[in-house]
Parts: structure tokens; C-alpha cells; sequence
């Protein structure tokens, strides 16, 4: 009976705990729920919120970019009107400078067309005399649009001691044309006028040279061959393979053009690619050995076309062909010309960009060829700063 009893109240107290755990279990996950559905509402007030901040930031946003949308249309249209108006100046300036040429241009029409020779009391050897050249450009004096002949590019030159003119017509070709004088080019109605003369190879681009009697140009072969032809004789004089392996053109505009050789008073120049940049090489005209070479750091990314007076390089530019081509680099051998003496020299605009510029040393001119057109640049020079005033001593 004992026992029987003993067990009726162990069941009691077991039903009891149980009851007891359960309620507990409930409460704890009725405040759980209660924390979560505080947390959920917490949420959706936040993302209200965000959403609310987002919805005025988009907005901003667009208010903002319709704002400089706006903007950029009237500064595009300002800049737009100021390019047009650029080039009206520039066509007004071209005009003018058409009609109207300086006095001094006027005096000097005839000797830009035709200026004799000089070989009285002149020896050859003095003829071309660094040490005497203390020249800088300072600015174009005239220009004279001689006439429209043969390919858009091409070369025309004249050898400094010698009337006659020299006409290449295109890139590549084996054919020049002698003419007597400019003054017989510009009455000529054609290339076919002139003297024929055939060199043994073709020459490449347009970076040809005469220069005392004899042509200079690099042949179209595999190699950068440079050609030493007697103009008076029809033959070959010498040859030498230039030791440049860069075959990449010197100036960028100008394709075709691996080598440029030029002349100043100083005698035979060499132009050539160095990576990004435009390298010189002074040649002894009468060996073709390379007497000496230096890095001009011009770049060549926008050049056109490059000339010498009194060794100093004037790499010529041209951002967009057909536009207004400058000099924008200078480079001086005897390191003569600080960077604030060297000129900015526009070129009027014309027809597009320059084939070639050929420095006559004697004349003081560049014989330009642009589209076609043979025309005459008239340089103005002055003495380079160091020639006036030394530098003091160290």
C-alpha cells in the first residue's frame, strides 16, 4: 500500500515538471518571436528609409547630370564657335598675307623667284663654315605659291651654288627633272619641260638632298643605302649603308620617309628614327662617313617635315592634317639657343601637310612642297643669343 502510493506521488511530481519545462519553452520562443518581429520591423523601417535616401539621391543625381549635359552642350557649342572663328582669322590672316605681302616682300618678290649664284671670291672649302654661322630663325618674311606640279608629295630643291632646280615627283621613283632656273620651272607647263635623269635605283620618300653638284638620296632597297650621284657627270660617286636599324619613318605624317638629308651652311645632314624621337647625324659629304650624332628628343608623333639653319634642327608639326602646321621642336648642336629664344613659327594655312622643306643656304628660303603646290618660304634671321653675349667664364 506503501509503495503503491509512493509511486502515485512520483508520477505527480513528474507531470508537474514537465508542465513546468513546457511553459518555459513557450515563454522563451514567444520572446524570441517578439525579438524578431521587433528586428523584422526595425528592417522594414531602415529599408524604408534607404529607399526613401536613394529615390532624392537618384534624383540629385539626374538633376545633375541634366545640369552638366546642359553644360557640356554650351562649352562643345562655345568651342565650336571659337574653332570656327579660329579658322575665319586664319583664312582672313591667309588673305591678307596674299594680298597684302610686307614692303620688304614686295622689294624681294623677283630674288625669291630667281637669286643668282654666288661664286665670286668665295672658295669651296669656306663656302659652308659653321664657325661663321651664328643664325637663328626668327620668323617667315614671305611666301610665294609658285605653281602646282605632279604628285601631292614630292620634292623640289635647288643646290645653293647652282641655278638649276631639281624636281622629284612622288615617293618612289628612279626619274628627276632639271630645270635652268625657277623662273624656267614656274614658266613650264609641266615636269616632262625639264631635263630627264635617270638614277640607277629608286629613291625612297621624300628626304633627298643637292648639294654641291651632287644628288643625295636613300635608296628603296632593303637597307637604308644612302646614293652620292654626280649630277653633272650621270653617275654614281659613292655609297655607304647608313648603321640605323630602325625602320620606322622619321616623321609621322610623312610615311614614306625613313631618312631625311638635309642641308645648311655647315654642309650634309642626316634625319633619322630613334624610338619615339628624331636622332641627327652630321655626314661628311664627300666620304658619306658619319662624323658625329645626337638626340634631339623631338618626338616624331605629329611631325611632318624638319630643316636646318646654322645647325640647328626645326622640326615642323601638324595635329590634323589639313591644318596649320609649326615649329614646335628646336634642337641646336652647339647647344647656342635657350629654350626661350627658340621661335614658335607658324606656316600660313594651305593644302595640308609638307612633303618636304629643302633650306637653300644661300637664299635664306625653304622650298616647300604641300599637296602639289611648290612654294617659297622667305626666312627672316637674327644672330643666335651667345654670338651677342657670351657666356661669362666659369
Amino acid at each position: 500500500m506503501k509503495a503503491t502510493i509512493f509511486f502515485i506521488l512520483l508520477t505527480v511530481l513528474a507531470h508537474s515538471r514537465g508542465q513546468y519545462h513546457y511553459q518555459g519553452l513557450m515563454n522563451y520562443l514567444e520572446n524570441r518571436m517578439i525579438a524578431m518581429e521587433e528586428r523584422i520591423a526595425l528592417w522594414h523601417e531602415q529599408n524604408n528609409r534607404y529607399n526613401s535616401d536613394l529615390k532624392e539621391f537618384r534624383q540629385q543625381a539626374a538633376d545633375l547630370l541634366e545640369k552638366l549635359g546642359k553644360e557640356h552642350s554650351k562649352l562643345r557649342s562655345d568651342m565650336e564657335g571659337a574653332g570656327e572663328r579660329v579658322d575665319r582669322v586664319e583664312r582672313e590672316m591667309d588673305y591678307i598675307e596674299t594680298k597684302n605681302p610686307p614692303k620688304p616682300c614686295v622689294k624681294a618678290a623677283d630674288k625669291m623667284v630667281e637669286q643668282d649664284p654666288v661664286f665670286k671670291e668665295r672658295k669651296k672649302e669656306d663656302f659652308f663654315e659653321l664657325s661663321v654661322c651664328v643664325n637663328i630663325v626668327s620668323r617667315l618674311k614671305a611666301m610665294k605659291i609658285l605653281k602646282r606640279l605632279g604628285s601631292p608629295k614630292g620634292v623640289w630643291t635647288k643646290d645653293a651654288r647652282s641655278a638649276k632646280v631639281y624636281i622629284f615627283n612622288g615617293t618612289s621613283d628612279n626619274t628627276l627633272y632639271e630645270f635652268n632656273s625657277v623662273r624656267e620651272l614656274s614658266a613650264s607647263s609641266g615636269v616632262s619641260k625639264g631635263r630627264q635623269i635617270t638614277v640607277p635605283t629608286a629613291w625612297n620618300g621624300t628626304g633627298h638632298a643637292v648639294y654641291d653638284g651632287f644628288l643625295y638620296y636613300i635608296s628603296e632597297s632593303s637597307e637604308l643605302q644612302v646614293i652620292k650621284y654626280d649630277l653633272k657627270n650621270g653617275s654614281v660617286a659613292d655609297s655607304a649603308v647608313l648603321p640605323m636599324e630602325d625602320r620606322s619613318p622619321v616623321y609621322q605624317l610623312n610615311p614614306e620617309t625613313l631618312v631625311d638629308l638635309v642641308v645648311d651652311e655647315d654642309g650634309l645632314w642626316a634625319l633619322y628614327p630613334a624610338g619615339d624621337t628624331i636622332n641627327l647625324a652630321k655626314m661628311d659629304s664627300n666620304s658619306l662617313d658619319i662624323e658625329q650624332m645626337w638626340d634631339t628628343a623631338c618626338p616624331r608623333n605629329n611631325a611632318e617635315a624638319a630643316f636646318i639653319v646654322c645647325g640647328t634642327v626645326y622640326v615642323v608639326y601638324n595635329t590634323k592634317p589639313p591644318s596649320r602646321s609649326r615649329v614646335q621642336c628646336v634642337f641646336d648642336v652647339n647647344d647656342m639657343v635657350s629654350s626661350g629664344e627658340a621661335p614658335l613659327i607658324y606656316f600660313p594655312r594651305r593644302y595640308g601637310a609638307h612633303s618636304s622643306l629643302k633650306y637653300n643656304p644661300e637664299e635664306r628660303q625653304l622650298y616647300a612642297w604641300d599637296d602639289g603646290y611648290q612654294i617659297l618660304y622667305k626666312l627672316a634671321l637674327k644672330k643666335k643669343l651667345w654670338a651677342i653675349m657670351p657666356p661669362p667664364e666659369e
